[in-house]
């Protein structure tokens, strides 16, 4: 029930903008419309926030930098296995491969199990995905789609991000410590009251445009499968990494299945937005929001295995 509880909304809202499309109830402008505001205004809000009162123990940071590498690799490696997963979309196709969605997804499957005591277990790899969503891909990105340009020209594109703004913002505030002097005046609650309305509908506007862009095109769903079995394959091992890397943690039954469930779960919800740029066309929509959302039966499998055998 757990389980339902946790996904249910998330397939309800993916169904939901299947509809708004089908019944035209949202035109495809209205839908960029709400894209926009995700991606330019509300999602840096939201970044700016994480980083800004971020608090990394030392103890974690060999567990970052290696969810870190993990999530590099997956790039690179796609970007290798490109003519197997499907040239036509050899573009996109690497990012679906690295980070993992483990705020909406991940952390409410696992505290369902464990409880909310331990939901810093898997809050800690969030940390890797960040600087790979929010710092490293809106470079790629602005360095792909600004063409023959100059490098003051593309320095300006990149540094101009609104994303990597938020990160840069986030990051010197927090090494300043301005947020635990700000935690001491009456103006916290104004500021975690704005950043809670700002970022509520983030989530459900991603999952609606998800839904709206989720149709299977039968010409590529040979390289959807591929996709999903390379991104499978390649987290067993990262997983697998861990039990070497890690095994005191991996000993703790409670530990591994946060680990278990994490790197099991879909491609990070911001990631068609962060990759829209690279867009060629319509099917290219579709078949992120397709992947993304098959990724989602397979974390649910994964979850009922660790709840069956392993809890």
């Amino acid at each position: 029930m757990n389980a339902l509880s946790t996904l249910f909304p998330v397939f309800f809202m993916i169904i939901l903008g299947m509809i708004a499309r089908i019944k035209n109830f949202i035109s495809p402008k209205q839908k960029e419309g709400a894209n926009h505001i995700v991606f330019n205004v509300l999602f840096p809000i939201l970044i700016f926030n994480v980083l800004f009162t971020a608090k990394i123990e030392a103890s974690a940071i060999l567990i970052v930098l290696y969810v870190l590498v993990a999530f590099t690799l997956a790039m690179v490696l796609g970007k290798f296995i490109a003519k197997f997963t499907g040239k036509e979309m050899e573009h996109i196709s690497p990012y679906l491969l690295t980070t993992c969605e483990g705020e909406n997804v991940a952390l409410p499957l696992y505290t369902s199990i464990v409880g909310v005591a331990y939901a810093s277990n898997t809050v800690i790899y969030d940390i890797a995905g960040t600087v790979i969503a929010f710092i490293i891909i809106p470079v790629l990105v602005a360095k792909k789609t600004s063409g023959n340009t100059s490098t003051k020209e593309l320095l300006k594109t990149i540094f101009t991000n609104s994303f990597v703004i938020a990160v840069m913002l986030g990051i010197i505030l927090n090494v300043l410590g301005v947020y635990d002097l700000l935690s001491q005046t009456a103006f916290i609650d104004l500021y975690t009251n704005t950043i809670q309305q700002a970022t509520a509908p983030i989530v459900s506007l991603i999952l609606l445009i998800i839904g709206y862009n989720l149709k299977i095109n039968k010409d590529t769903i040979g390289s959807l499968l591929k996709l999903v079995g390379v991104r499978i394959i390649f987290y067993m091992l990262v997983i697998a990494g861990f039990f070497v890397f890690f095994p005191n943690l991996m000993a703790d039954k409670i530990y591994m299945m946060g680990v278990l469930i994490y790197f099991m779960c879909p491609t990070g919800f911001a990631m068609p937005m962060l990759i829209s740029p690279l867009y060629k066309g319509e099917e290219d929509e579709d078949f992120v929001a397709a992947f993304i959302s098959l990724f989602m039966v397979i974390t649910l499998i994964v979850y009922t295995c660790v709840v069956l055998f392993v809890a």
